[in-house]
């Protein structure tokens, strides 16, 4: 499936062929809470995410920030670098790249081989069934090559490829070196930030600050020589890259070397990504949990609630008076007032309970905020509080907004795109405006059809008969095709692929794309 084109912003997510499937007690059976799943999220976008319950949300929104590490597929994050983290896959794909290649061409022969099959197989049951196996074959090769191409780009196909490979692992050397640096710049950071606000509140408060300020100038000190040695880095990093670019150079006429080369990408992929690793992002991805009444400890006041979130991922040193100053502040933001500090959870109604959670996300100024249903406990006049709440909030910090909703009314006023979810698939995928006014799967157009319309005078709403189909056994064709009037023999024998039906409209509907016309 492709995504809509957001002219002028970039991708800050980018998720292709996700899926995550939670195996049953039961041997070689799973529950397929979702298959397939690819969008792109644009930074500073208010992405729709609308469905059912149990068609696979709200696993999907934990997925994406690796709650739950996804079973297959690939999730690119470009909020950072690789340089910024310097993850082990990279060390490990670069010092295994002969052997990594003599797999990949052995996937190539197979998948030749399976297509070749395939192709003398005719129409029927048979062909169906290799279908399959053809698919899987597909993929291992795909993911075979993206592994490499991803990090070293048109090399995968250069047959002498040692140099190469050496300055990319010294690329890597000098980046871990790199954030080394960094992570010691943050901590020096913090001290100073720590001893600046300990001067002002003594210059308040008519105090001698001169032993302070000669920590100060240590501590810039400091600072000035790791910033120096990270611009040596930055320096030698150039080197080698100006390097590769040479090498790339030789290629500039090569089709197969350019081929590959436009595979190379410069996001981190999260599900490659080690447990501490993904521990570092945590403060650039967030998540409001659906139920605030769980989410908050029983125990802590509302000032630790907030305090822990920011002191595990480095913001403050210690819980002093310069961090309850930044936590009033995050509080005061959120529609709490300061007194609350000290307040326990249950101690709040369900309105502000939420403005606690929603708190304790954006405290640590994220790139990409998933709320799960953030209003679906509330009662309607608090639910437009707390949304345009977060609607202020992430336009001042520049937060992209992943909106899990059962509410088209709260989708057609906070999103810019919208991606319809059933039985754990992205069916229906475009922006705001062409999914609303042109709905094209039967199953969207139920959804709209179970909205009260004013204008019209009905005893009854419209309703999309039957039940979502068991995860663990899906249809063999469409999901939908058991609820759907329109399923022909095509519908529950083949499931449809998303294919682009307006510009910026994708669907997964053989109906759809009819009543359309696929571009």
């Amino acid at each position: 499936m492709q995504t809509s084109n957001n002219e002028g912003k970039k991708v800050l997510l980018r998720v292709s062929n996700l899926k995550q499937y939670f195996p049953l007690k039961k041997k070689g059976l799973y529950v397929k809470a979702n298959d397939g799943i690819t969008l792109d999220i644009y930074e500073g976008e208010t992405f729709g995410l609308v469905g059912e319950s149990g068609c696979g949300k709200s696993t999907l929104g934990r997925t994406l920030l690796q709650l739950y590490r996804q079973t297959d597929g690939r999730t690119m994050y470009y909020g950072r670098t690789l340089d910024d983290l310097a993850p082990v896959y990279v060390k490990k794909t670069l010092q295994t790249l002969e052997k990594r290649r003599e797999k990949w061409h052995e996937l190539k022969k197979h998948l030749a081989n399976v297509q070749k099959e395939y192709d003398a197989l005719p129409d029927g049951e048979a062909k169906y069934k290799k279908h399959n196996e053809l698919d899987k074959a597909v993929k291992d090769e795909n993911d075979a090559l993206l592994d490499m191409a991803n990090l070293i780009g048109g090399f995968v196909c250069v047959k002498d490829i040692q140099a190469v490979q050496k300055l990319f692992l010294e690329e890597y050397r000098i980046s871990k070196e790199r954030v080394k640096e960094m992570n010691r710049r943050g901590a020096v950071q913090l001290d100073l930030d720590d001893l600046l606000f300990d001067i002002k509140k003594a210059e308040e408060n008519g105090k001698n600050t001169s032993g302070l300020k000669s920590k100060e100038a240590k501590l810039r000190a400091s600072l000035a020589k790791i910033d120096e040695k990270l611009a040596e880095l930055a320096r030698r990093i150039g080197d080698v890259r100006r390097q590769l670019d040479a090498q790339r150079a030789q290629y500039a006429d090569d089709a197969e070397f350019a081929r590959y080369e436009a595979l190379r990408d410069e996001g981190i992929d999260l599900a490659r990504l080690e447990y501490d690793e993904i521990r570092q992002l945590r403060r650039d991805l967030q998540l409001i949990f659906q139920d605030p009444y769980s989410s908050l400890n029983p125990r802590m006041t509302v000032g630790n609630i907030i305090g822990e979130g920011l002191l595990a991922h480095g913001f403050f040193k210690k819980n002093d008076e310069r961090m309850q100053e930044y936590i009033i502040k995050t509080m005061e933001d959120a529609g709490l007032a300061s007194y609350f500090l000290h307040r326990f959870p249950h101690q709040f109604s369900g309105g502000m309970k939420q403005r606690v959670v929603i708190a304790m996300a954006l405290a640590n100024s994220p790139q990409l905020l998933i709320a799960d249903e953030p209003t679906s406990a509330l009662d309607v006049t608090i639910q437009a509080q707390v949304m345009e709440m977060i609607q202020d909030l992430i336009e001042k910090q520049g937060t992209s907004l992943i909106l899990i909703t059962h509410d088209l009314g709260l989708v057609a006023t906070s999103c810019d795109d919208v991606a319809v979810v059933y039985a754990g698939e992205i069916i229906e995928y475009g922006s705001k405006e062409e999914i609303y006014d042109h709905p094209s799967h039967p199953y969207t157009i139920g959804l709209f059809g179970a909205i009260p319309n004013l204008e019209s005078d009905v005893r009854r709403l419209a309703n999309i008969e039957g039940l979502p189909p068991d995860p663990s056994n899906l249809p063999t064709g469409c999901s939908f095709a058991p609820r759907c009037p329109y399923a022909t023999e095509e519908c529950r024998t083949k499931p449809p692929k998303s294919e682009q039906i307006a510009e910026k409209h994708y669907c997964s509907c053989y109906i759809g794309r009819q009543k359309r016309g696929a571009v």
